[in-house]
């Protein structure tokens, strides 16, 4: 039996926050300041950024951005 109570699973790109903490070892804040750090890039040149500079995989780059665009509208 699960200890979350009634805590609905978590969906969309924040799943994918555990995974990407875990593998590349920076804290999603940090993430979310390096991409909010690269201003004037559209979704998916911050996409390519992520994954070219920081060796991101391609739905973890494009999870990270969705999410941090999302917060800043």
């Amino acid at each position: 039996m699960s200890s979350s109570g009634n805590t609905p699973p978590v969906k969309g790109p924040a799943s994918y926050f555990p995974s990407i903490e875990k593998t590349y070892g920076r804290p999603i804040a940090e993430w979310k300041a390096l991409i909010r750090s690269q201003s004037g890039l559209k979704h998916m040149e911050l996409v390519a950024w992520l994954k070219q500079t920081h060796g991101l995989g391609h739905g973890h780059a494009n999870a990270l951005v969705a999410h941090t665009l999302a917060e800043d509208k």
